[in-house]
């Protein structure tokens, strides 16, 4: 299927997320951490769009944005209301709270997501209340189903969070944030806290869940082995920025970036015999606050021009449809 033909639910046109660095008794603001920075995207319905990068690099940020528990600095989000598109950033109270039930989000340590003084029950109870399912019966068919959806006995809602292993208790949050029976997941990190063995099961879990659900799936991590298992489409960020979006398969079996060639060759292979060279980035990541001039990525890479000391790349269509990169090395080719 072309990308035409596909339904996009997400337009992200400049999106800045910018905190202010405050100084003096007065609070004067002196600076900005420009933590996602001139960021354009979409979100196709029903995909994995994975989203990679180092730490610090805004992806965390940018997902919290799209949900907006952080406040854009500038640019739209625009959101599919079935067939017309709403700028979300312009969005009041009560707009925000109905936008809450489309959208929902997995956090990274599933611990601190769940209340320890309060019983599942209760966790999951509370949610669905807020968004106007007054009959205990209904609520109850509902914690039903998700724990069923995640392997989750329906029992065990009279426990603690305590009472849980690391990966019962993230299948719990999935499942809290299926309640609302939403059309986007953004999932920020959603395995890194669990064992190797136990990832693979929520992952396959969170595969199954999609397809019966016809989720849409905002996948943030920094494991690109995870990513590219989970992921159909993948955007590399660095420094707050995009700087190479593409199919999965594209952007593995062929990375234009060097960055993206850097992140990729520090993927472990499991052959002691097959090893490949590794790609090791000199120089330090620059400050959110201070960003050098033209590309960001400048003063770490092996093939940095005079050109890109001072102008920052354009994001550019280069070989497949759909593959997208911001880097001078491409400017002049087809």
């Amino acid at each position: 299927m072309s990308e035409e033909k596909k339904d996009v639910i997400f337009k992200v046109h400049n999106l800045k997320t910018w905190f202010p660095i405050t100084k003096g008794a007065f609070k004067k603001v002196v600076g900005h951490v420009k933590a996602v920075d001139d960021v354009s995207l979409e979100v196709y319905r029903g995909e994995t769009l994975g989203i990679v990068g180092e730490s610090g690099c805004g992806k965390s940020t940018l997902g919290k944005t799209l949900m907006l528990l952080e406040k854009p600095t500038g640019g739209e989000v625009l959101y599919n209301y079935d067939g017309t598109f709403k700028d979300i950033t312009k969005f009041d109270k009560e707009e925000t709270f109905k936008f809450r039930r489309r959208v929902q989000m997995v956090f990274q340590d599933p611990y601190s997501a769940l209340n320890p003084q309060k019983k599942i029950y209760t966790s999951f109870e509370e949610p669905l209340k807020v968004h106007g399912v007054s009959n205990a019966q209904t609520r109850e068919d509902v914690m039903q189903k998700v724990l069923k959806m995640v392997n989750i006995q329906p029992d065990y809602l009279m426990r603690y969070p305590h009472e849980f292993s690391g990966g019962q208790r993230q299948r719990l949050c999935i499942a809290r944030a299926l309640e609302v029976m939403p059309d986007v997941l953004i999932c920020d990190e959603p395995v890194s806290a669990l064992d190797v063995s136990i990832q693979a099961q929520v992952l396959n879990l969170m595969k199954d869940i999609q397809k019966e659900m016809n989720l849409t799936y905002l996948f943030i991590a920094h494991d690109l082995s995870v990513v590219q298992y989970m992921s159909d489409r993948i955007v590399v960020m660095y420094l707050g920025k995009i700087v190479e979006i593409a199919d999965s398969k594209a952007l593995y079996d062929n990375p234009l970036h060097p960055y993206t060639k850097a992140l990729l060759s520090a993927i472990p292979v499991p052959d002691i015999h097959n090893r490949k060279k590794r790609q090791v980035l000199e120089g330090e990541v620059p400050s959110p606050i201070n960003k050098p001039t033209g590309c960001a990525f400048h003063n770490r890479c092996p093939h940095c021009m005079e050109i890109c000391r001072q102008v920052d790349p354009a994001t550019i269509q280069c070989g497949e449809e759909g593959h997208m990169v911001a880097c001078h090395l491409y400017d002049k080719k087809d």
